[in-house]
């Protein structure tokens, strides 16, 4: 049964974001501190259950979202070295950053836009995106108020301001703030990485949690430069597309 035309909403959320978090839950735990009691070599595992979960993913999706994944992986490239080593904003175990790590923030962005684009899932749109959003900030308050993440929380309240103007994008991005909450829990409880006590370990004024609740606010620079290079590379089509759309809005008008 194809995810996209899946009748059943918890068939699509189990096959993209079920199967994406029994990946992270398992891929991060070879890089754990628990496998360092076994090996020293963790790293390495975890590097290679990664280039085979890309591999196997990349070769099920159409060729457009391959691109779309390739971009992703460049400018995960990008951003790592930035945030996390020229930056400081986080740390990695061994403070390098792992090769599973671009490869990953390609996974979790197609295993997000499969679960956004499932019609099982758009039919719930509206109700998924107030409940999720409902989520989100319970979730942020509970971190400002016991963990003192104020970071986290600035971040995530940015978020959701930001949100309110994007209709379209709004499930996308909710659904990516939580998968992104749920990977840095596994991540920093595994001990793979680290968040400073404050926002980049520099600005006093906010103090952050390990890991700060809206991080999520980052991986967006990453799904938009995605977007970005793939409307660059093709113009025409998109350009084709975005007319669809008018006319399909303006019937819509038209008919009501």
């Amino acid at each position: 049964m194809s995810l996209l035309a899946s009748k059943s909403p918890l068939y699509a959320t189990l096959k993209s974001l079920g199967a994406l978090y029994l990946f992270i839950l398992f891929g991060l735990f070879l890089d754990s501190f628990y496998l360092l009691e076994i090996t020293k070599d963790a790293q390495f595992y975890a590097n290679i259950s990664m280039v085979i979960g890309f591999v196997i993913t990349f070769w099920q999706v159409n060729k457009r979202i391959r691109e779309q994944m390739i971009y992703a992986v460049i400018i995960g490239i990008l951003g790592e070295y930035l945030f996390s080593v020229a930056l400081g904003m986080y740390i990695y175990r061994l403070e390098n950053v792992p090769h599973y790590v671009p490869l990953g923030h390609a996974l979790v962005y197609v295993a997000v836009l499969y679960f956004s684009r499932a019609k099982s899932i758009i039919k719930h749109r509206i109700k998924l995106e107030k409940v999720l959003s409902i989520f989100i900030f319970i979730y942020a308050s509970i971190f400002l108020i016991l963990k003192n993440d104020v970071f986290g929380f600035a971040m995530t309240i940015a978020t959701l301001l930001i949100l309110r103007n994007k209709p379209r994008e709004r499930l996308f991005y909710v659904a990516m703030y939580i998968s992104v909450a749920y990977l840095e829990i596994i991540g920093t409880n595994y001990l793979c990485w680290k968040w400073p006590a404050t926002a980049w370990g520099i600005f006093d004024f906010l103090p952050s949690h390990n890991p700060p609740s809206g991080i999520s606010f980052f991986y967006f620079l990453l799904d938009l430069g995605t977007l970005w290079f793939y409307k660059k590379r093709h113009k025409i089509a998109w350009s084709r597309m975005k007319n669809i759309r008018k006319i399909r809005l303006q019937t819509t008008h038209s008919v009501n």
